[in-house]
């Protein structure tokens, strides 16, 4: 199997990261073979990387190929004899609820594996003082969408418990480990993929705004605002707006900003409905979704991209980064593996069998674009048409 070669060039404070080759290493991965990739036509995707974080900047360049997968979505999603088989045993409850086990074990040993403190750092927010947020940020008048009150990622309560928003942020360091496979360390792992998403929303609004500048963003489905957070070390001039469905993640995301130095521009964080914000018509630059869409059914993802359309400046950019149906990683999931994952994500289907970027059209974007942006999830980057 094909192993990916580094070379880090310093360069002052710049690190460029080039991957001029590949060589036979045993025990890494083949969908970097670029021989393979030519003789079966598999298609590339080349981006490059700027990221700018915390108290210090550092420019790092990236040329990473990531390769789509043979099929348009993948064999275990929608209407197919293993997509109805899995189905079939999630109805059944005993072996639900095993599954639910299974894939919370999961996500907690590999986790664990990769040196991420998964239950200290749940333990840190638990034995916090975030409860008093969540009083602080609650919108009691906010009623629930029948889909957001099921279970969901291996909670009874789904997104409305504490547990949840305590292991936010541990599940989503697991994810980028696991979505970065061949990155020396989470840090790294975590520059690539947040960097290449952020620089495809950079890029497309630069070429696509008509000068538009990027003074307000709002950042939808913000969670514990992990996103949020890599928004505004980003760009630090913005005014950003993180808004969730569930108070118990905003509370924890107020909390973790609260206790970290503060911002020149501090986040706001709203407690709301993304398909009906009651935010002000033509108010952002960047509306942006991570990891949001597969969570939710398609009535959901349509009244999302609408609310975002109605809320942008003409010219702005809408950005949705999440599973890519075209991953050939997430297409030759073992089967254990998709069937663990489906346990927990109900929408799975619904989210695969969408075209998001002829919806994205349908809405009124324009200028719709995606790309790979790590081997797992895509960037879909859209315009409002200007005046």
């Amino acid at each position: 199997m094909a192993f990916l070669t580094t070379q880090l060039i310093i360069n002052g404070n710049n690190g460029l990261w080039q991957f001029p080759r590949t060589s036979t290493t045993p025990g890494n991965y083949s969908f970097l073979q670029r021989s393979s990739l030519q003789r079966r036509r598999r298609k590339e995707t080349v981006m490059s990387t700027t990221v700018s974080s915390g108290t210090h900047n550092k420019a790092i360049s990236t040329q990473v190929p990531f390769i789509e997968g043979e099929l348009d979505r993948p064999r275990w999603s929608g209407d197919t004899p293993i997509s109805r088989l899995v189905a079939a045993l999630i109805a059944i409850k005993p072996v639900y609820n095993l599954m639910k086990l299974g894939a919370r074990q999961v996500l907690i040993s590999t986790a664990e594996k990769n040196g991420i403190a998964w239950r200290d750092m749940t333990r840190e927010i638990l034995e916090s003082e975030v409860y008093k947020e969540k009083e602080l940020i609650e919108n009691p008048s906010i009623v629930y969408p029948d889909y957001y009150l099921k279970p969901f990622h291996a909670y009874e309560q789904g997104n409305l418990s504490w547990e949840a928003a305590a292991e936010v942020e541990a599940a989503t360091m697991s994810m980028i480990r696991r979505a970065m496979p061949s990155a020396a360390s989470l840090e790294e792992a975590t520059r690539l993929l947040r960097g290449n998403w952020l620089q495809a929303i950079e890029d497309h609004h630069t070429k696509n705004s008509g000068g538009l500048g990027i003074a307000d963003i709002l950042d939808v489905g913000c969670s514990v605002g992990v996103s949020t957070r890599f928004l505004a070390d980003k760009f630090p001039l913005a005014n950003v707006i993180g808004l969730d469905l569930s108070p118990y993640f905003l509370a924890v995301g107020q909390y973790k900003e609260k206790i970290r130095p503060l911002r020149e521009k501090p986040i706001k964080w709203i407690h709301a409905n993304g398909e009906a914000t009651g935010l002000p018509s033509a108010s952002f630059d960047i509306v942006s979704f991570s990891y949001v869409m597969h969570e939710c059914p398609q009535t959901a993802i349509r009244g999302l991209l609408k609310e975002a359309y109605r809320v942008l400046r003409p010219g702005g950019t809408v950005a949705l980064t999440d599973n890519s149906p075209k991953s050939k990683i997430l297409q030759n999931l073992p089967p254990v593996l998709f069937t663990l994952m489906k346990s927990t994500e109900p929408h799975l289907d619904e989210y695969y069998l969408l075209d998001m970027e002829n919806t994205m059209v349908e809405t009124g974007f324009i200028n719709v674009r995606s790309v790979l942006t790590d081997p797992r999830h895509r960037t879909v980057t859209g315009s409002v048409p200007k005046l």
